[in-house]
């Protein structure tokens, strides 16, 4: 259906929008109470749009709407589209870390504390994020140290006859021996959640407490032992800083900008103590007011968030009434519980907001400091490298590529792009081999850089004929200089390839290995760049990241091919339903020697499928002739079986 067709048959209903170009990719999602209403806003006179809204609408070509029942629902799934394509005209948070908790194992008889990186309702207490994972590993390292907690992997504990090294060493209380009441465990992780929770006031009142009166009841070993937690304790202590006073959960945050950047600082508090903080950097904002900004932010941000605090303190209003509503809904069902969004005008709160504003202002400046230093040192070295290797013009766009393979087993090829040398990862390419048997890299090399520069004759006549946008030509835009890595070997079989398609007259060099000498075909002896220069830096860097990428796919590839399943040939039996199998039985062994009923139990599974899989299963077994079906078969959670 043409856009303008699509245009006139919008729903009036609430949903999400995407937006594609003409090859097909999704250049904006956006979300809509109305999509009718919504959707043909952008197609109305230019003069009440934006220059960044004027461009995206000259780029669209296609459109597709997803209805859901309210707008609760399209708001989540907005969040969802945007990570999932990462479209050109969104704001985009490009950090998807998930940050460290420390979980208390309170559903065990006998609780553990653990580090973990998922929020899950099983009846643990947890505590965080936290933005450095190692203070969280000091922080279980001090609790440990202060506090005999088991460290066993069990859930549940077996009765054992002796107790592990840990409690000899008086680093556990050995639960498992019966050493220790429950009573008395259960008061030791009081105390730890106290600690977590930030009443660290308490807890050392708590242990004073304890220790005066071991040392009345004459047992000087146990008050020694609670007198060096409390000096732990108030070292600890001495380190954390109260910025707010009623020990709240909050999240504060405010934003800095730049040209063309935006820098969104968050901290977080909890318990009232500073624990961490973060930033991110947002491009592509000049036309967008500041609410805007904060918005979009708090959206994407708290979509992949796991823990919700109950205070939400901005810099910046929420762009519009309707929205704050909606947002505010949507955190409150992610916790579970009353959250508030506020923007401080006056006292305590406001001085935190000014104060994480200053340290946003801050990172930027660093940020683009060290942006401003590293592009000077880049563009440096491509000058050094033009000098060193004659070259009438600078190198501005650098090609590199790598062969990998096992004995010829699963070969690939990587190609990486070095712009003002620095790397654009946007324009690396993979590249399977598909004509070469063996072992054989310099055969390897002429079908990738025969692809390579075929692709680019190929964009550059669609793009000349008006068939092809220049921004979604991948291979279009041609280097300056091209380095293949390996010796002469792989030099002559690149230029012969590269002569076979017209493109021999783009410098190229060929990168020994072991010392690191550039050859040319015109030159018999090495071009050996000086020890320490920043145009050898650069070279090496190039070699590093085309072998690097090229041996991530290859390792790929042969994992894939490892954990061949003998379910992988059967009609009707996909990824889901091999998982559900292989999850239930353990192994393809297994699997063959169960019966179709207890095949067709399992979820997603008919009889007809559990027939067809015993058959095909059973059938391998007796060719192989020894019981087994000639595949290995991997059980859950192995890269292969037993060779």
């Amino acid at each position: 259906m043409a856009l303008q067709e699509k245009l006139k048959s919008l729903p009036d209903k609430p949903g999400v929008y995407l937006y594609k170009d003409e090859a097909g990719q999704v250049i904006y999602v956006g979300k809509a109470i109305n999509l009718k209403n919504r959707v043909r806003s952008y197609f109305q006179s230019a003069r009440n749009l934006t220059a960044k809204t004027q461009a995206l609408v000259a780029r669209i070509c296609d459109l597709e709407t997803i209805v859901t029942d309210s707008e609760l629902e399209a708001l989540i799934l907005e969040c969802n589209l945007i990570k999932e394509h990462k479209p050109r005209y969104n704001i985009m948070l490009r950090d998807d870390k998930t940050y460290p908790y420390l979980m208390v194992t309170l559903q065990e008889t006998y609780p553990r504390l653990l580090i973990t990186r998922r929020l899950e309702k099983d009846g643990a207490k947890y505590f965080g994020p936290y933005t450095s994972s190692g203070a969280v590993r000091e922080t279980v390292e001090l609790l440990r140290t202060l506090f005999p907690l088991r460290t066993c992997s069990r859930r549940e504990l077996d009765r054992r006859q002796r107790p592990c090294l840990n409690h000899h060493i008086g680093r556990c209380l050995a639960p498992c021996a019966g050493r220790v009441p429950r009573q008395e465990y259960m008061t030791m992780i009081g105390s730890i959640i106290a600690f977590l929770e930030g009443k660290e006031d308490e807890l050392r009142k708590r242990l004073q407490q304890e220790m005066e009166e071991a040392a009345e009841s004459l047992e000087f070993e146990r008050a020694a032992t609670l007198r060096n937690r409390i000096r732990a304790l108030e070292q600890v202590m001495e380190k954390q800083k109260i910025v707010s006073v009623d020990m709240a959960d909050q999240d504060v945050i405010a934003m800095a900008r730049g040209f063309n950047q935006v820098c969104v600082q968050i901290f977080f508090i909890r318990g009232g103590k500073l624990i961490g903080r973060e930033h991110y950097i947002l491009e592509g904002t000049d036309e967008m007011d500041r609410s805007e900004v904060i918005t979009a932010f708090v959206k994407q941000y708290y979509s992949r968030c796991d823990f919700v605090p109950r205070e939400i303190l901005l810099q910046e209003p929420i762009e519009s009434a309707e929205e704050e509503e909606l947002i505010t809904r949507f955190l409150r069902e992610k916790r579970q519980g009353r959250v508030e969004i506020r923007v401080p005008k006056r006292g305590d709160k406001l001085k935190l907001i000014e104060m994480v504003a200053k340290n946003a202002l801050l990172t930027l400046e660093q940020l683009q400091n060290e942006q401003q230093r590293k592009k000077s040192m880049t563009e440096e070295a491509v000058l050094d490298l033009q000098r060193f290797l004659g070259l009438d013009e600078p190198p501005w766009r650098i090609e590199c590529f790598d062969i990998s393979n096992t004995m010829g087993k699963e070969s690939v090829a990587s190609m990486v792009v070095f712009e003002g040398g620095a790397p654009k990862k946007s324009d690396y390419r993979r590249f399977r081999i598909k004509t070469v048997e063996g072992p054989n890299d310099f055969a390897s090399m002429a079908e990738v850089l025969t692809r390579r520069f075929n692709r680019a004759r190929e964009e550059a006549l669609e793009v000349d004929a008006g068939n092809l946008d220049p921004m979604s030509a991948k291979f279009a835009t041609l280097p300056d200089l091209v380095i293949v890595d390996g010796g002469k070997g792989q030099l002559s079989s690149a230029r012969e390839a590269m002569a076979g398609v017209g493109y021999d007259y783009i410098t190229t060099y060929g990168l020994a290995k072991e010392n690191e000498w550039l050859f040319h075909e015109h030159n018999p002896n090495p071009i050996i760049l000086p020890r320490g220069s920043r145009a050898l830096y650069l070279i090496q860097r190039i070699r590093d990241e085309a072998h690097r990428f090229a041996i991530t796919y290859h390792r790929q590839l042969r994992g894939q091919a490892q954990t061949a399943s003998a379910l992988d040939g059967i009609a009707g039996i996909g990824p889901k339903r091999r998982t559900a199998l292989l999850r239930h039985f353990g192994s393809v062994k297994a699997i063959a020697a169960a019966t179709v009923a207890q095949l067709a139990a399992v979820e997603g599974m008919t009889e007809e499928l559990a027939e067809r899989v015993l058959a095909v299963l059973q059938g391998s077994a007796e060719s192989a002739g020894d019981g087994k079906t000639g595949h290995a078969a991997p059980s859950m959670g192995r890269t292969g079986g037993k060779r």
